[in-house]
């Protein structure tokens, strides 16, 4: 097991053990017990760490896309090297499986490197003009300064790893502040950063209380972007108090991904991609397949698959046991709301057909596990079907024609992923036009690629992460027209 480290605050290039607003316990969700203090930051230590972000920006701004890129290549390189150990520390911090936790680091890599490419590719463009004085028309994307990266802990590396690539690639400074119970996950990802050469003040790292640290960051002049990965609720509040200060925002929110499954479409294939994907990570992924609409000529042995294939799943300590398919939740307060779900599916709300209950006397006991569950035929205005779970709950619906599938799909605001499995070709383009979503997956599950745009639309969030709109998130467009100085 990789010693959990000692952690520290990164400001204007010092690594900082002390935080002057005191320190919060972390602790391993497997085992309940607490693995090391963080450091939280008081009023000035933020501050200090705005300064250090804005004095640095005019320098790195102004770096040419080939050395920032280079930048970026080495910390890529140096998270493919660590990535077994950090692996540890993500299964340690939030209960990944240690091999989920390897392929989040690795995966990350490769976004690191295309993000990288992009500081050589993106020169902008030139536009011919319709002649007269007017000779040239050039359209440049500048970077838009100091950005403040706000991350949660299902994806510890991965998350704020796409946010400071992005951020970086296009010259613009960063100050990351993880979520409070990932610390170490995202100091051993700055470090990467750091050890590849990244001058000081160009990426700075605080922890603290989400709700004053967010506010003080947001709101300070320094600022010009801010880029959350959250809840739909904390991110309305945190784009409001941006959008009070004219700062750019990026939200990618929530996410109760449905998933069609047609009489067409082949059902060992999808019954068995399904049940997987779905509780990796016990459910903790915004674009995880949630709600699973399938046609009623196939719906019972679906269900009847899906629940055989979920009942086999090995739950378990990852930490302890690299074989474990499914780790605990995040906290106790996970618990608490897969119970609420659970509950009001109850009597003629739906079927609890496999699991339904907390887990008790794993590892040492103290641990935040619950059973990977299936709901058949949840009632359309249940918690399940109108909320998002995010936790290893999946309900599976009935539905007698396509466009009602499609309806009861769309019938959210929620629009970040959704997927369709159906083998007749029309009814497959059919579906990646009609399902509202920002990411559409046919007859596979991945919608996610380093050089795809990853992002919703409606109350999932707008704008996007990864491939050129990652790079261009942290842009600003400028328009130059040039004309003749004379005759």
């Amino acid at each position: 097991m990789t010693a959990y480290p000692a952690l520290r605050m990164l400001i204007d290039g010092q690594w900082i053990e002390t935080g002057e607003a005191g320190s919060m316990a972390v602790v391993n969700p497997a085992t309940g017990a607490t693995i090391g203090q963080c450091p939280k930051a008081g009023p000035a230590q933020l501050d200090a760490a705005l300064k250090a972000a804005d004095d640095a920006f005019a320098g790195w701004s102004h770096t040419p896309g080939a050395e920032r890129y280079a930048i970026l290549r080495r910390a890529a390189d140096l998270l493919r090297e660590r990535a077994p150990a950090i692996a540890r520390i993500i299964t340690a911090e939030m209960g990944k499986p240690h091999a989920q936790a390897v392929g989040e680091i690795t995966g990350l890599a490769d976004v690191t490197d295309f993000l990288g490419e992009e500081a050589k590719r993106k020169g902008g463009r030139l536009i011919p003009a319709r002649g007269g004085q007017l000779i040239a028309q050039m359209v440049t994307h500048e970077p838009i300064g100091p950005s403040v990266l706000l991350t949660p802990w299902n994806f510890p590396v991965n998350l704020p790893g796409k946010k400071i690539a992005g951020a970086l690639a296009a010259g613009c400074t960063a100050i990351l502040k993880p979520a409070e119970n990932t610390p170490a996950s995202a100091q051993l990802l700055v470090e990467c950063f750091v050890d590849a050469g990244l001058p000081k003040g160009v990426l700075n790292l605080v922890y603290g209380d989400p709700g004053p640290v967010s506010e003080h960051l947001i709101a300070a002049p320094a600022t010009r972007k801010v880029s959350f990965t959250g809840s739909t609720a904390v991110g309305k509040q945190l784009g409001a108090l941006a959008a009070s200060h004219m700062k750019r925002f990026t939200p990618e929110l929530g996410g109760h991904a449905p998933v069609i499954v047609s009489r067409h479409a082949d059902l060992d294939r999808a019954v068995a991609m399904c049940a997987a994907t779905k509780f990796r990570n016990a459910g903790q992924v915004c674009v995880s397949p949630t709600r699973f609409l399938v046609d009623k000529a196939i719906y019972d042995r679906f269900v009847a698959e899906f629940a055989e294939q979920a009942g086999k799943l090995k739950v378990g300590d990852p930490g302890a046991d690299d074989s474990v398919d499914m780790g605990p939740l995040a906290h106790g307060r996970r618990i608490a709301a897969m119970e609420a779900v659970v509950a009001d599916a109850g009597g003629n709300r739906g079927e609890v057909v496999t699991g339904g209950s907390a887990i008790q006397g794993i590892g040492s006991g103290g641990g935040f596990f619950f059973q990977p569950t299936v709901i058949a035929n949840p009632a359309p205005d249940s918690r399940f079907m109108t909320e998002e779970p995010f936790g290893p709950i999946a309900g599976i619906v009935p539905y007698d024609t396509i466009e009602d599938a499609v309806r009861i799909a769309n019938g959210l605001r929620y629009g970040l992923a959704a997927y369709a499995f159906s083998g007749d070709l029309d009814e497959a383009h059919y579906l990646g036009r009609a399902l509202r979503a920002g990411m559409v997956g046919i007859n596979q599950l991945i919608v996610s690629s380093p050089e795809t745009p990853f992002g919703g639309v409606g109350d999932s969030g707008f704008g996007s992460e990864g491939g050129e709109e990652g790079y261009l998130a942290f842009t600003d467009t400028k328009l130059v027209m040039m004309a003749r100085s004379g005759g």
